[in-house]
């Protein structure tokens, strides 16, 4: 490992640096998976309907993708350690508050608004907590590093799924409190470690982050509301249209705009646009996979929220031991290997994995979740590393800030989406279930969309009628089939998109100066200001 610059933590801290931001980030990683898990038992003690249940979730999302740009400018301008501090801070007290939903009317707005203060917390928290990591491990030890950051958030990931089943045994408000003593733990070692807390003043551009919140917000919005207001709904494609044009004009303005909230400059480095491109493509299905599986096991196989959990523990399982080996191929051999071997291992996973679920029988499907989840441990924190790797040092939290703006819109995108194909094809089947068991078309219709939106029931799970279970098990197919496509699409970005061999130390040698691509110049920065 080399020795990092002097302005830097020394060695002996450097591990506590790490930890320090592992715990930190945690927290996001933990909510991804342990709120999956008991969405079904919130939303039957809450009296939720299925898309209110998925807005609580996907509040949490559209809320990181839109102010993730903000806090990697935030981090950038103002200082690392500081905006880790006050993300920590805002996304432990948003969890305290969604522990205390309260019953009633309001229940749904409490638990919405809150998840979407928890995203903010996020936000500010997680691109500087990467920028710290990034500035404290040199190039050449930084795919390690960050495979070792990746990796073990992945496995403390793995945290939701088994404490949330057996929390949820005693009150489901305690999958959001979990979060206070990582947080706790978290602090305590930022407080002991002292990482960098590097800023680059500068004036904020909220000109762009308004008009970011408008497309990320209406663009998925649009998507999200089809299953309740049909896609016939002119009110729909509107939604989605503006959503889209507001998002040009963003790109467009930022162009011009002196200190913007995203330099889309960058995005002329083509590895850096290919890179982002597959992450947003790969988050449309990594994220929904763990609410989708989680539902799967409760509904289609009636099993508890502890055995459920298990779906996503397999997925883990797999994903862990590749992040590490993903991590090393980076630093040997570049990034292109991973990230491709790992999208076309993650779509053949998923496409496998669609093939078993309608047997209804987990030692049918384990191998094939594995496969998927194996998959996607190769490439994802490798393209994510590759991609921060070509920005400058000096732009780090911002450079994640938008790898992680395009991570969470596309996971966003791809809840709305593959949320809306799963209850309309679940109602569909249902439709005919029922209309085959000789109940009148308009009254199997009206039944099949109250079924669709409680989604199988609100009672024991052990009441669940075997056509139900089956009709759900079809309609995750469909699901899964769409995150095979899924993948199939960022393997081939990918095999197009990225160039062979490792990159170079630009910091030290400028090899990649002659390029002219932003960020990749030693001497110039995101903005292409010469230093």
């Amino acid at each position: 490992m080399h020795a990092i610059s002097p302005s830097g933590p020394g060695v002996r801290s450097k591990g506590l640096v790490l930890t320090g931001m592992i715990f930190a980030v945690a927290m996001i990683f933990i909510d991804q998976t342990i709120v999956s898990i008991a969405a079904r038992v919130i939303q039957q003690n809450l009296s939720l309907s299925a898309s209110g249940m998925q807005w609580a979730i996907n509040a949490y999302l559209l809320t990181l993708a839109a102010l993730f740009a903000f806090g990697g400018r935030l981090a950038d301008i103002a200082g690392h350690r500081r905006r880790v501090v006050l993300g920590v801070i805002i996304f432990a007290g948003a969890s305290a508050l969604c522990g205390a939903t309260p019953a009633g009317a309001g229940a749904e707005a409490w638990l919405v608004a809150f998840r979407a203060v928890q995203g903010a917390g996020g936000a500010i928290m997680f691109p500087a907590a990467i920028a710290i990591v990034v500035v404290t491990f040199d190039l050449r030890s930084r795919g390690r590093a960050l495979a070792l950051f990746f990796g073990i958030a992945g496995a403390l990931t793995a945290i939701g799924p088994i404490a949330g089943g057996f929390l949820i045994e005693w009150t489901w408000r305690a999958i959001f409190w979990i979060n206070i003593p990582v947080a706790l733990i978290a602090l305590a070692l930022i407080a002991i470690s002292k990482p960098p807390n590097e800023a680059r003043p500068a004036p904020m551009d909220y000109r762009g982050l308004a008009l970011i919140i408008g497309g990320v917000g209406l663009s998925v919005f649009g998507f999200q509301q089809s299953v309740q207001w049909g896609l016939g709904n002119p009110a729909i494609w509107a939604s989605i249209a503006v959503g889209v044009v507001l998002l040009v004009v963003f790109f467009a303005v930022e162009r011009r705009t002196a200190s913007p909230l995203i330099n889309v400059r960058i995005f002329e480095n083509r590895t850096f646009l290919a890179e982002n491109i597959i992450l947003g493509v790969a988050m449309m299905a990594f994220i929904p996979v763990f609410f989708f599986a989680a539902i799967y096991g409760q509904i289609a196989l009636a099993e508890k929220a502890t055995t459920a959990s298990l779906l996503i523990l397999y997925f883990f399982l797999g994903f862990v031991v590749c992040a590490q080996i993903g991590g090393r191929m980076l630093d040997r051999i570049g990034a292109k290997r991973p990230v491709v071997l790992g999208c076309i291992l993650a779509a053949v996973g998923f496409g496998l994995w669609a093939s078993r679920v309608t047997d209804l029988h987990v030692s049918a499907q384990v191998a094939w979740i594995v496969m998927a989840g194996a998959g996607m441990g190769l490439m994802l924190g490798q393209a994510n590393t590759d991609a921060i790797n070509r920005a400058s040092r000096y732009s780090y939290g911002e450079a994640t800030g938008i790898t992680q703006t395009v991570r969470n819109y596309g996971a966003s995108l791809g809840f709305a989406i593959l949320g809306t194909l799963l209850i309309t094809r679940f109602r569909s089947a249902v439709t005919s279930s029922l209309t085959a068991k000789g109940l009148p078309g308009p009254a199997a219709g009206s039944a099949a969309a109250k079924i669709a939106q409680l989604q199988g029931g609100n009672g024991n799970i052990a009441t669940i009628p075997q056509f139900i279970r089956a009709d759900f098990a079809g309609a995750t197919r469909d699901v899964l089939y769409g995150m095979a496509i899924i993948m199939a699409v960022a393997a081939l970005v990918a095999l197009r998109g990225l160039s062979r061999g490792v990159q170079q130390e630009t910091d030290q040698s400028g090899a990649e100066a002659d390029t002219g691509s932003p960020g990749e110049d030693p001497d110039v920065d995101l903005y292409g200001t010469r230093r």
